[in-house]
């Protein structure tokens, strides 16, 4: 199973509209994908239409031990994908897990116990580079960084490269970054262009071709509990991201097959 942490220390960011969106365009090409919903919010479980009642058990009973991977996953109403779900139960997990032996495998562990059942695994990361973005990052063999266009982008990512570099030295040589894609651009503004041409002068092939547009239908698709791809699969930002799968897809290892 391919495993991608799709993390960002900076909120507000288009993270889990990523997660989503980027979720729903690889079950739609075929593949059975897995979405751990790591951000004590939950808003990625919200946008996918799964609700507190059905949460009986969630990222945070997998990571303390209290249920296995049959029990906490949750059928989407998207064909070919699963969710993990979260509660408010994961906001006081990073003082809780402190104690626990192998505090920053805890993720690996558990997806570990569970394999073949999917081709990919996308685990939407809270905004902050606290235990629970560090146990997805030691879990995940990839990190997509999505990225807003402002004046502080390059800051920020500076930071989390940082992190990066020192969970492979500590914890999992094996962490790349598939690529850095560029959210909430805005073709009107010109600091959008300008912040959009200082991260590709920075990273070069790094970042993604496709850019995600702000665009109001990715805004209202949550609050009707579905990705946008579903909502209005022909607006803006669901093609944006339909680019963005093809292109991820086009950057994975060249041995990924779907399963059977």
């Amino acid at each position: 199973m391919i495993r991608i942490a799709i993390a960002n220390q900076k909120g507000g960011v288009g993270k889990t509209t990523t997660a989503i969106n980027l979720a729903t365009a690889l079950a739609a090409t075929g593949w059975k994908v897995l979405l751990i919903d790591l951000d004590p919010q939950g808003n990625a479980s919200t946008g996918l239409g799964v609700y507190q009642a059905q949460r009986v058990y969630s990222s945070y009973e997998l990571l303390t031990g209290n249920c296995t991977m049959d029990d906490a996953v949750i059928a989407t109403k998207v064909p070919r994908l699963d969710l993990i779900a979260s509660t408010q139960d994961l906001s006081g997990a990073e003082i809780e897990l402190v104690d626990f032996e192998n505090r920053t495998h805890l993720l690996e562990n558990a997806l570990n116990s569970a394999p073949g059942r999917w081709d990919i695994c996308l685990i939407d990361c809270p905004p902050s580079l606290g235990l629970l973005t560090i146990n997805a990052m030691v879990a995940a063999r990839l990190l997509l960084v999505p990225l807003q266009c402002e004046f502080f982008a390059l800051e920020g990512l500076s930071q989390l490269l940082t992190t990066v570099d020192r969970i492979r030295m500590r914890f999992n040589q094996g962490l790349s970054i598939i690529g850095v894609a560029l959210t909430m651009y805005d073709r009107r503004n010109r600091l959008t262009e300008q912040v959009a041409q200082d991260v590709r002068a920075v990273l070069g092939k790094v970042v993604f071709d496709t850019v995600i547009p702000r665009n109001v239908r990715l805004s209202e698709a949550p609050s009707h509990g579905m990705p946008a791809l579903i909502y209005d699969i022909r607006c803006a930002g669901s093609e944006a991201y339909m680019g963005l799968a093809r292109e991820l897809l086009g950057r994975l290892p060249k041995n990924a097959q779907v399963a059977a």
